[in-house]
């Protein structure tokens, strides 16, 4: 063989493994060497500074929760202890930073769990940033954000949450009260405001996971991953509680997994914007209310369970009556049979101010914007 003719015949068998690798990657699904980043997650997970620039983080929310501020304008503050002492607390630990009433940024030193001897009461102007560590509160109370403003809560696990019992408990420097005990939620938001909840775990506690009530508003609730779990998120105390009537919750960009039952959320007398979230499963329904809520449903991912008689999103929990209540959907996606019971009449648009509004995408986007929904492996000096 010569070797021109060798060289020829090089050159083809190389021209066609490349145009053979070329047809694998366009053909191949696309798995992943770029990020697909939402909304939130565009405005910090990029940039290799975030740990130097945590505050940063309070510019980003969407939604009714858009304002809360958390603790940007105070120091930052070191979990280095992962004991409690819900009477006494010591420098070091989560209780003691969460009830000064200075605005902090609380941050952790190291992986730990933290168990609670009884409710962590918040106090208004503090971050719970888990970012660089793996952070979990499980295996006794939780977490009660009341009477108090301006909280944000990130990138934490809460799960196996059990009820507070009845004692002192301190709430700031200053104050010890008498507590009656607390229903073992997740996280409690009581007759608060400019509350956010993002890229959180939340599993198995003895009451819901998240609880809005008595008035609370101005709250988002965003890149959560729900799992194991009944009563998912209740907003609204009960059907006789007018006050209520003020709830707005922004809903976003959360991922309700596998073992969940019901509440995702249910709404009494408040306002839900309910958007690109996605629904793997649910076992009785995903959307629900009672004393006529407005519910407007956007570019939701809904995966109907195996059950034919769950097939449903929603739920009235009354029988009659509700044909006026506003609960719509609009650029949802409907996968396994799923469908959703619209009502009402006139608009539904969520009346966001100009700094609060986002973009909603079509629900068949919803699996790649919730794809890392949850804490987030964070590393300093790399994008998160």
């Amino acid at each position: 063989m010569s070797s021109n003719y060798f060289l020829l015949l090089l050159s083809i068998i190389i021209s066609y493994q490349i145009c053979y690798l070329d047809a694998a990657n366009y053909y191949a699904p696309t798995t992943s060497t770029k990020k697909v980043l939402n909304k939130i997650d565009s405005c910090w997970r990029s940039k290799t500074n975030w740990a130097a620039n945590r505050r940063a983080l309070a510019d980003c929310a969407v939604g009714f929760g858009r304002g809360a501020v958390g603790g940007k304008y105070g120091a930052i503050y070191v979990v280095t202890n992962p004991s409690d002492d819900p009477v006494n607390p010591k420098p070091g630990t989560l209780r003691y930073g969460v009830i000064q009433t200075k605005p902090l940024w609380i941050i952790f030193g190291k992986n730990m769990v933290i168990t609670l001897k009884n409710e962590l009461l918040m106090n208004s102007y503090k971050t719970i940033d888990g970012r660089g560590a793996k952070v979990e509160i499980a295996y006794g109370p939780c977490i009660t954000i009341q009477r108090v403003s301006h909280v944000i809560i990130h990138g934490i696990s809460i799960h196996d949450c059990k009820p507070g019992k009845s004692g002192l408990v301190r709430n700031s420097p200053d104050h010890l009260g008498h507590r009656q005990g607390s229903d073992g939620d997740g996280i409690d938001v009581f007759a608060s405001t400019n509350i956010w909840i993002d890229h959180c775990f939340l599993a198995k506690c003895t009451d819901g996971l998240i609880d809005v009530i008595h008035a609370s508003t101005a709250i988002t609730i965003s890149n959560n991953y729900f799992t194991r779990h009944d009563k998912v998120m209740l907003f609204g105390h009960n059907d006789n509680n007018k006050e209520d009537k003020a709830i707005k919750v922004t809903v976003v960009f959360n991922r309700f997994g596998a073992g969940l039952v019901q509440r995702m959320p249910r709404v009494r007398f408040g306002y839900a914007h309910v958007a690109n979230n996605r629904y793997d499963e649910w076992e009785m329904y995903a959307i629900g209310g009672s004393a006529n809520p407005t519910i407007f449903s956007e570019g939701n991912y809904f995966v109907a369970p195996n059950n034919p008689t769950a097939k449903q999103v929603t739920k009235r929990e009354v029988k009659s009556g509700w044909s006026n209540w506003k609960w719509r959907s609009s650029r949802d996606k409907f996968v396994g049979g799923a469908y959703f019971v619209q009502s009402g009449y006139g608009t539904i648009a969520p009346s966001y101010l100009r700094s609060e509004s986002f973009n909603v995408a079509d629900g068949s986007a919803v699996p790649s914007l919730t794809s890392q929904a949850g804490p987030l492996p964070c590393v300093s000096g790399k994008s998160c």
